[in-house]
């Protein structure tokens, strides 16, 4: 690998980023930064960022969005650490946070203060929503999947249902890194940092935006997914043999088809009333039952098969654990390696995916595996000025960690 084409990897390489974050929204802002090649330092408090010790669904938290960073433990609350964590934002080109409004500024540590000290900085908050009559609510995924439509949209009539991942909290610090890069511009242009904004709230509101508009473009209530008006007539999961569940679609005529001459239905092909999409729809309960019928017996590698090699839209359906074994990403590169901080498994290499997009034709890898609590605080603090004596002092006041 030539040097060129390592420094094109990491086009942030050079910029520091000091985050106050937790749980997923702000970790995941810094992850792309630090995934870009930036030096993400993530502050947390002495006894670690609590989602370190999550159960269930959260255990996956910390790992996914902390690799590629920094850790080093100060207790806020103290003078003296409030101190030393406005000592090292100060050194930072960009401070990424995701707390309550009003937290940060009552260490000193918002952006009205630190960029008192350093004009340069870009200061990232990620919010429940931005500021107006709902910024004083406390915000989940959850709660603005609900009152943002994207729960009604996902579940079936009168069973509203939250997306099956953190899309809010993931797409949230996404927007968040976007904003980051956009003021990393405009400081090169200006010389001068600024703040930046991002909130689940609005982020959901986006991506209702398509079905505000099908509101307005037709008049016509959005029905949920589960119940939409389909515009296509083959679109959905079919259940096969020995219980096996697959998604097939014909979304053209000439897909319709392809599909025919792929299955084996030229009778369905020859029938006018299925020789359009839109006729198809008309008929589409009946078409569904009757395709569903003629595959029940055929497994779903057999059908996958017939469609790809008639290059038809297709899909398994997959759990979240079987993608370790897709061929795919592991010939593309798609997983890497990386260690386990903390409970049972602390120590062991695990898989985790990668930022999708590639630079230079190479994905973004994993420098660092997620950091265990205070793995570089002593580091950071020499680095500051401190002595030898100053760290451990702070250490056994239960400063730092």
């Amino acid at each position: 690998m030539s040097e060129e084409s390592h420094e094109l990897a990491q086009p942030l390489k050079g910029l520091r980023v000091v985050e106050f974050t937790h749980m997923v929204m702000g970790p995941t802002c810094g992850m792309v930064l630090a995934d870009l090649g930036a030096e993400v330092i993530k502050i947390e408090p002495v006894n670690g960022d609590h989602s370190r010790r999550l159960l269930g669904a959260g255990s996956g938290f910390f790992p996914m969005f902390n690799r590629n960073k920094k850790s080093i433990g100060i207790d806020l609350h103290s003078a003296e650490g409030a101190e030393t964590a406005r000592r090292l934002a100060a050194t930072a080109d960009v401070v990424a946070e995701n707390f309550k409004p009003g937290t940060m500024a009552k260490y000193g540590l918002d952006y009205a203060a630190l960029s008192k000290v350093n004009p340069r900085i870009i200061y990232a908050s990620h919010k429940g929503f931005l500021p107006g009559p709902y910024d004083h609510r406390t915000a989940l995924d959850e709660v603005v999947q609900m009152m943002g439509g994207l729960a009604y949209m996902t579940g079936r009539p009168g069973d509203p249902l939250r997306a099956g991942t953190s899309v809010n909290d993931i797409m949230g610090g996404l927007f968040g890194a976007i904003a980051v890069l956009g003021a990393l511009i405009q400081r090169g242009i200006s010389g001068r940092g600024m703040e930046v904004q991002s909130a689940l709230y609005e982020n959901n509101v986006f991506l209702m935006g398509q079905h505000m508009l099908q509101f307005a473009m037709t008049g016509k209530h959005p029905a949920p997914m589960p119940a939409r008006d389909n515009p296509w007539a083959v679109y959905d999961v079919f259940t096969v043999k020995d219980g096996e569940q697959i998604f097939l679609a014909a979304v053209s005529d000439a897909q319709w088809s392809a599909f025919c001459d792929a299955l084996g239905f030229a009778d369905l092909k020859a029938q006018p009333e299925l020789s359009t999409n839109n006729e198809r729809i008309a008929h589409r309960p009946r078409l569904l039952e009757t395709i569903g019928k003629r595959i029940a017996h055929r497994s779903a590698a057999e059908l996958a098969q017939a469609m790809e090699k008639a290059g038809l839209p297709f899909a398994p359906i997959r759990r979240p654990e079987e993608l370790y074994d897709d061929e795919h990403l592991l010939a593309t590169g798609g997983l890497a390696d990386m260690q386990l901080p903390d409970g049972p498994k602390a120590g062991q290499t695990v898989k985790t995916t990668l930022f999708p997009i590639t630079l230079q034709g190479r994905r973004l890898g994993v420098r660092m595996s997620p950091p265990k609590l205070g793995e570089h605080t002593a580091g950071l603090l020499k680095e500051m000025g401190y002595s030898e004596a100053d760290v451990e002092g702070l250490r056994s006041r239960n400063v730092v960690a």
